[in-house]
């Protein structure tokens, strides 16, 4: 009978408490911060706010609790506290975030990915913007003394780890090294300057990285990566541009897939504004732009292309092409370098060194400075430097045209081809075009 009572027991115990509440993360970033429960299964769920003091309460329904609070990494300013209360009903774990201000939070599962199970995510936004960094305030910069802005993406971060390699290095921290160098490198060159879309260990939604470029006017956007397949054969760095079709080869596919789970951490997704004005006219202004946006990529990936093969292993000569939304910035020229193969022993030995990384970052700095020194834009230090002769050329490549070349130094289409002793617009890939001064 005693048996028979136990077993009830373990029975009734199991199915009071389905799931398991098994860690919990917390990633502060600039303008949010993200906790992340590890669940035994899909968690079922409800929470709300209080006040006076700030509290934010979730419920984890059937769920039992094998956390130790005092075992938490907690870096953020904005949560003071995390303890357990009363729960709503038997069975249920009721948990409490104890907070310095009011927020607004957004709650939402994911399913088991790479190494990590089922998760609940909470991203509490700072309500204080001046928690975030603020644009700095600047004036009106002098014809000839524009600096060209570098924005550099490193890959994943905080709840995502990107690929991971057979020793266990995670690609989110090779990435922010290999950036970091690259800023650095940037930042000491007259007439350059570099801005990071992350500077931590934390994750930042996939569209919001083109926009913190956007929004510090950066001419180029520059996104890190480690690549990774399920053959630990490969080897090599390579450079990807934005394909005009959806990519169908293997790599490219991968790609896409792994870009869709980080996608996910976004949550419940963005919608997509449209503008009052004429859509017609709007798409065709935004198809001149990408079609810009994507000539000046290729031709900025051949000059990066060209500085690594130099220093480290190339998997591929020429640029590759896919459909990444890091990539669909309309107005920024957009690359993704992969410095080379996490997969692969080797060359996941080779990526967590500081020698490779800085050899990785010297040669894309080399390859940026290379190209912009030949296509210096417009009213930039570079463009007023002195060349050789006092002539500058420009070799002309796919997509452009004479008046987009016209428009890229700041001259006009008559007096370029009046230069050349053209007799009209069309020019060829490869032809050469000396520039008159501005």
């Amino acid at each position: 009978m005693k048996s028979i009572f136990v077993v009830f027991c373990l029975l009734f115990s199991v199915s009071a408490w389905s799931n398991q509440l098994e860690s919990i993360r917390i990633w502060p970033s600039p303008d949010n911060t993200r906790i992340v429960l590890d669940m035994g299964s899909a968690p079922a769920y409800d929470y709300f706010m209080l006040n006076d003091p700030h509290r934010l309460v979730v419920d984890l329904r059937q769920t039992q609790n094998r956390v130790n609070f005092a075992s938490i990494t907690n870096n953020s300013e904005l949560i003071t506290r995390i303890r357990d209360s009363k729960p709503p009903s038997p069975g249920s774990y009721r948990l409490v975030f104890e907070l310095r201000s009011g927020v607004k939070p957004s709650l939402f599962p994911l399913t088991p990915a790479g190494e990590y199970g089922h998760r609940l995510v909470i991203d509490l936004p700072y309500q204080d913007q001046s928690r975030a960094p603020q644009p700095v305030a600047r004036q009106a910069t002098p014809v000839g003394q524009k600096e060209i802005v570098v924005a550099i993406d490193p890959g994943h971060g905080g709840e995502d780890p990107g690929a991971i390699g057979p020793r266990k290095n995670r690609e989110k921290h090779i990435t922010l090294a290999i950036s970091r160098r690259l800023a650095e490198l940037i930042n000491k060159e007259p007439g350059m300057r570099a801005v990071l879309t992350r500077t931590g260990d934390y994750f930042v939604n996939l569209n919001q990285r083109s926009e913190i470029a956007r929004k510090a006017r950066a001419d180029l956007l520059l996104s890190i990566h480690a690549d990774s397949v399920a053959n630990q054969g490969p080897r090599g760095a390579s450079v990807w541009v934005l394909s005009s079709n959806r990519a169908n080869r293997e790599m490219a596919s991968w790609l896409e897939k792994q870009e869709r789970q980080s996608e996910l951490l976004g949550g419940v997704g963005e919608v997509i504004s449209q503008t009052d004005g004429n859509p017609y006219l709007t798409r065709t202004f935004l198809d001149l732009s990408m079609d810009k946006s994507r000539a000046d990529s290729y031709a900025i990936s051949e000059h990066i292309l060209s500085a690594m093969g130099k220093v480290v292993r190339l998997h591929k000569s020429k640029p590759e092409h896919a459909s990444l939304a890091v990539l669909k910035s309309p107005d920024i020229p957009s690359i993704l370098i992969e410095a080379g193969f996490i997969s692969n022993p080797q060359e996941e030995q080779l990526l967590i060194t500081a020698e490779h990384q800085q050899k990785v970052a010297l040669a894309v700095f080399n390859g940026v400075k290379s190209y912009y020194r030949q296509n210096p834009p417009s009213g930039t230090m570079m463009a007023s430097q002195p060349t050789q002769g006092g002539t500058r050329q420009h070799t002309v490549r796919s997509g452009e045209s004479l008046s987009l070349i016209a428009q890229r130094y700041g001259v006009s289409v008559s007096r370029l081809k009046g230069h050349n002793q053209l007799q009209s617009d069309v020019v060829r890939i490869g032809q050469v075009l000396d520039i008159p001064g501005s």
